[in-house]
């Protein structure tokens, strides 16, 4: 009776923590060894949404362009993983990138508190540092994956791009202009104006000298064109705020000027072409007709890159989702581990097989034949 009511507590205290279990993620998807959750592809559709109403889209314009995107939401998690899984395959490593990135971001910030920097990212971001840092970490592993395995595989023969240009020189009819980069030292609210420019004339010599000027910018810049080396293009006559293009407009390539105070800090130019009205010459466009023919090709040749690593990979999706990047005939069926029903036997069929292989150890096999090693004392 004791025994009886031990268990019966037993029973109830299982039933109660039963009860109490609650569903945290819902796994949608498996790619090689990793998951997708719901709620992975919730944040996904939450950031693709921020991102498209930054850009202005709102309303109906809105709802339609998410309802597309939408459709491709587990797909583009797919290709990440996917991604990732071949990086680590590769032995890709991007460590001293990301420590590069982080403390880019960290100098920018002007927080030079570890502490107190990981709180800021937190605080910008929404996300752990270590969320934060991995995600970085992610996105330069699949963009080395995409530029050695399908970018460089893309060339673009100088014989054709010199047939793109003899047959589309309209395009290449040009309007006077200069094509600039810039270095920005900031002077937000409070700070030691005086310091910053100090800061802005030490860098203006050192591009004077001949310092690369992009590496200048890249390092030091508080502008986001900082990202771009300090590139911010191409400028018409009359495009530019008027004292900055008399500064700017006459001088010839690679001048750099003189710290210039636009208000909220210091900005310094480097000319870095000034293009002449009338027709670019081939050498000049080259580049740009690179791009134009690059640019249809790279598209299909990823996709077909991305649907041969899914025919390769250990793939499943859960009913009621699709993967708009699917291979054409590969297997992506969910197994549910709980429906797997273990093998049978009996004691009877392990006596059997048992005997049977003993049999066979003893059977001679057709083609062989046995010698005695041993000696024997009968006669």
């Amino acid at each position: 009776m004791r025994l009886q009511l031990v268990l019966a507590g037993i029973a109830a205290a299982g039933l109660a923590s039963a009860a109490e279990i609650t569903v945290i993620e819902e796994i949608i998807a498996k790619v090689n060894g990793e998951i997708i959750t719901r709620g992975d592809v919730e944040r996904t559709r939450k950031q693709m949404e921020a991102a498209m109403r930054e850009q202005g889209a709102t309303g109906q314009r809105l709802q339609e362009a998410m309802a597309e995107a939408d459709k491709n939401i587990l797909r583009e998690r797919i290709d990440q993983l996917l991604l990732q899984s071949k990086a680590k395959e590769l032995n890709l490593n991007v460590d001293s990138e990301v420590a590069k990135q982080l403390a880019d971001i960290q100098r920018k910030s002007g927080i030079t508190d570890p502490d107190k920097f990981q709180q800021f990212v937190r605080d910008q971001t929404g996300m752990s540092y270590e969320d934060y840092k991995n995600d970085r970490k992610n996105d330069l592993l699949t963009n080395r994956v995409i530029r050695q395995e399908v970018a460089s595989k893309i060339t673009i023969k100088r014989e054709e791009a010199q047939q793109y240009y003899d047959g589309h020189k309209d395009e290449f009819q040009r309007e006077e202009r200069v094509y600039l980069r810039e270095i920005l030292v900031a002077t937000p609210p409070g700070a030691d104006t005086a310091q910053a420019q100090k800061k802005a004339k030490d860098l203006a010599d050192r591009g004077k000298k001949g310092e690369k000027f992009d590496d200048l910018a890249r390092n030091n810049s508080d502008s986001p064109s900082a990202q771009q080396d300090g590139d911010i293009g191409a400028y018409e006559k009359g495009k530019l705020r008027p004292e900055i293009e008399k500064t700017v407009w006459d001088q010839p390539r690679g001048y750099v000027t003189d710290p210039i105070n636009v208000g909220n800090g210091f900005l310094i130019l480097k000319v870095e072409e000034h293009q002449k009205a009338g027709l670019a010459g081939f050498e000049e466009v080259l580049p740009e007709i690179t791009n134009k023919l690059f640019n249809p090709r790279f598209n299909p040749e990823l996709r077909r890159y991305l649907t041969q690593l899914r025919v390769n990979a250990f793939l499943e999706i859960k009913p009621g989702y699709e993967d708009s990047g699917a291979a054409p005939g590969k297997n992506t069926a969910w197994v549910d581990p709980a429906e797997i029903k273990p093998e049978t036997i009996t004691k009877e069929q392990v006596a059997a097989r048992q005997r049977h292989r003993r049999l066979l150890g003893l059977v001679p096999i057709p083609g062989t034949s046995t010698q005695s090693t041993g000696t024997s004392s009968s006669r």
